[in-house]
């Protein structure tokens, strides 16, 4: 635990946000003696639910807008990662003049144990799960929670006795920081993402930055060596920096030496394991081992630990998950790939020929670095969401595309387009707030529909 850098017990607090985080954030304030009261712009049957339960443990809550009223009496407040900074509410009194953390920030407060925090712009949720898993293999009583879908507030709530709490951190989370400090703090990659939000990559890249903002002499830095948009982080603080590369050996960290991953420099040093024995398909998981290979051993774990856990990582939901191979066609949810680097990963993982589903929401990222891939491995690509006639623009005459509206469609074309041999390939490129509440939701929606699809198919 670490002092908070305003007053919580007794303290009027604004919680932004009925989401996942700022829920977790209500419930674990007014545990701690605050007055808290949470609102959303939203009025969805979530939020609705979410603002129930929180009145239901004595908390007041409201959807439908902000109150201002309200808001003027607070004393700080607390931002849920999907409000964007240049949201109408935060650049407005009485808002404006008050502090404002996110909610990593705030549940850091009360976390009596360490922090493993990754970050990245691709492969933080893989990495994030490998890790925790990992540390459970050597025996180490971890949380593992953050961006990954389990808030870090809710894990200080149900997990205050854990050895580490093991934590995805997005750039919105961190911007919003001010004494967050995790004693090892990974970062994967760095590439152009989020710019409907951010005004360039720069801005993007101060905030993945702010990782190391509270790092110091006993505390571990782990970049990626591939990256040299990564090569200054952390160059300003007297944080140890490690480095990981899948290619060339490195003076402190962990690298591929004749095919298998290997740790030199560290506490130990010598190989952990052959990366031909990693469930996890791809290079980019390669680099994803290593990360988690070098942030386990500066967490203590043993190298046979370390090892075994790798070797039985399976990944995780919504990223390059097999959902169902039916009638010799596979279907793969990629959901968790909202950005054009993550398709990029995708669409070189596959060797069949594909039929893919990209959409939705827009964030600011040309699609034409796509079309080298799309043009040499996908049939046929179907487009959903706000953002389908922009991508459209961009890929036709190219590949073949069609603009089918909704994901129900887009399995529905699917299906009429495949041949045996086929993959369907849901990696949209895009976030997913124009249809659904989150990635989790639209890769469950293409699961659901994949299922009873082929349900309808056996019942004919």
């Amino acid at each position: 635990m670490i002092d908070s850098p305003v007053q919580v017990d007794g303290a009027r607090v604004a919680v932004l946000g009925l989401g996942r985080s700022g829920s977790a954030a209500a419930r674990l304030l007014s545990r701690r003696g605050a007055s808290v009261y949470a609102s959303d712009v939203a009025s969805s049957d979530r939020t609705v639910a979410a603002a129930e339960a929180l009145m239901a443990e004595g908390i007041e809550a409201s959807t439908a807008g902000h109150d201002r009223a309200l808001l003027a009496d607070c004393d700080w407040i607390v931002v849920s990662p999907g409000i964007p900074p240049d949201a109408e509410i935060l650049i407005t009194p009485p808002v404006c003049d008050r502090p404002v953390f996110s909610e990593i920030e705030v549940a850091s407060w009360f976390a009596r144990a360490p922090v493993a925090a990754v970050t990245g712009t691709n492969g933080k949720t893989t990495t994030t799960a490998l890790l925790g898993a990992v540390a459970q293999t050597g025996g180490v009583s971890v949380s593992v929670a953050g961006n990954i879908g389990r808030a870090f507030s809710t894990a200080v709530l149900e997990d205050p006795d854990v050895e580490w709490y093991v934590l995805e951190v997005s750039s919105f989370q961190l911007a919003r920081i001010d004494t967050f400090r995790p004693r090892v703090a990974v970062v994967l990659n760095l590439t152009a993402d989020h710019l409907d939000t951010y005004t360039d990559v720069d801005a993007y890249a101060r905030d993945k930055a702010r990782i190391t903002l509270n790092q110091g002499r006993d505390d571990h830095l782990c970049l990626n060596a591939e990256d040299e948009a990564l090569s200054g982080f952390g160059s300003d603080r007297p944080v140890t920096r490690h480095w990981f590369h899948r290619h060339q050996a490195v003076d402190r960290g962990a690298w591929v030496d004749d095919g298998w991953i290997t740790l030199t420099g560290e506490a130990y040093s010598g190989p952990i394991i052959k990366t031909a024995a990693l469930k996890i398909p791809g290079q980019h998981n390669v680099q994803n081992a290593l990360a988690a290979t070098l942030a386990a051993e500066l967490m203590g774990i043993e190298p046979t630990a370390i090892g075994s856990g790798l070797a039985s990582f399976g990944g995780v939901e919504h990223r390059l998950e097999r959902v169902a191979v039916i009638d010799g066609v596979t279907f793969v949810n990629d959901s968790k790939a909202t950005n054009i680097e993550s398709v990029t990963v995708a669409l070189r993982a596959f060797d069949q020929p594909l039929i893919v589903i990209l959409g939705g929401r827009h964030k600011g990222s040309p699609y034409a670095p796509l079309v080298p891939l799309l043009g040499a491995r996908a049939r046929h690509v179907l487009v959903i969401g706000e953002a389908a006639p922009r991508i459209v623009s961009e890929l036709d005459g190219v590949v073949d595309v069609t603009d089918v509206g909704t994901l129900e469609r887009a399995v529905e074309r699917a299906r009429e387009l495949v041949r045996p041999g086929d993959l369907v390939l849901l990696s949209p490129a895009c976030s997913s707030y124009d249809q659904f509440d989150n990635y989790e939701e639209r890769g469950e929606r293409f699961r659901q529909l994949v299922v009873a699809g082929a349900e309808r198919e056996v019942a004919r």
